[in-house]
């Protein structure tokens, strides 16, 4: 008997949230046990995931830039589906989610997943705690308990081909932020800077995605920082900030130029 599978990569909670809440409802309709994937810590991307025909794996990733953060591709590309259906969901920080879910599509397609629903949804933006805050909130979530159970009702079918989403292929490249001069702000290479209130707890090192926190001098990121908000988002102390001026100011041109409340996009 197969499970259905709440499989995700959520730095600061908002992809977990809606895709718990997508496999909790298909799991409650369909009555199958549900089971938990969270790949977000580098330990749990050590070794290749399998799924079998008779799962059902909702899988989500945010969206950085438009697409499916790059750090996972290489990851996500070794799972093997095994002929699981699947329902491909991406969150978003009210912006836009351009390729993401086109592209996680098409990376579980190769999986050997059969997608059969769909689902852009929107999440807080990792830089911010004003762009789209306190969602998904609960009008999402009565979207997200709806969007479930007419997907229960899919993928009681038949599988013929992977559901249409929306988006580009061959994809477009990482939305690129600019100044008002039209030149790009690069931002590839800022790291988050830690303060005196820090206490050291070690809670930032151990929520950091890609492991980049030194655990023993936690003002030091020696690895590659993907700008998730793991870190600024869940210190106890607020201890954790950037002070970058390319990165505060693609920050506000972000909460300026998009103050409008997005809404999620379901696919069948």
């Amino acid at each position: 008997m197969g499970k259905v599978w709440a499989a995700y990569f959520s730095a600061t909670g908002t992809t977990e949230k809606v895709v718990k809440a997508i496999a909790e409802e298909i799991s409650r309709i369909s009555r199958m046990e549900m089971a938990v994937f969270d790949f977000t810590l580098p330990d749990a991307r050590t070794e290749p995931k399998t799924f079998n025909k008779d799962d059902i794996v909702i899988f989500g990733t945010p969206v950085y830039a438009g697409r499916v953060p790059n750090v996972l591709i290489k990851y996500i590309m070794s799972i093997s589906g095994g002929g699981a259906k699947a329902v491909p969901v991406v969150l978003y920080g009210n912006r836009n989610y351009d390729d993401a879910l086109i592209e996680l599509r098409n990376a579980l397609v190769e999986d050997g997943f059969r997608p059969m629903a769909a689902a852009a949804f929107i999440g807080e933006h990792s830089f911010s705690r004003g762009l789209a805050a306190g969602r998904p909130d609960e009008d999402d979530m009565k979207t997200v308990r709806g969007f479930a159970a007419k997907a229960a009702e899919k993928l009681n079918g038949e599988y013929i081909l992977p559901v249409e989403v929306r988006g580009e292929s061959p994809f477009r490249p990482y939305y690129q932020p600019r100044d008002r001069q039209g030149n790009p702000v690069n931002i590839l290479k800022v790291k988050p800077k830690t303060d005196v209130r820090c206490t050291k707890c070690g809670l930032c090192a151990a929520v950091c995605p890609m492991g980049s926190i030194d655990p023993e001098n936690v003002s030091e990121v020696r690895g590659i920082c993907i700008k998730c908000g793991a870190c600024v988002k869940k210190c106890p102390v607020g201890a954790k900030y950037y002070d970058d001026a390319g990165y505060l100011y693609h920050k506000t041109e972000l909460e300026l130029g998009y103050e409008r409340r997005a809404e999620p996009e379901l696919f069948y």
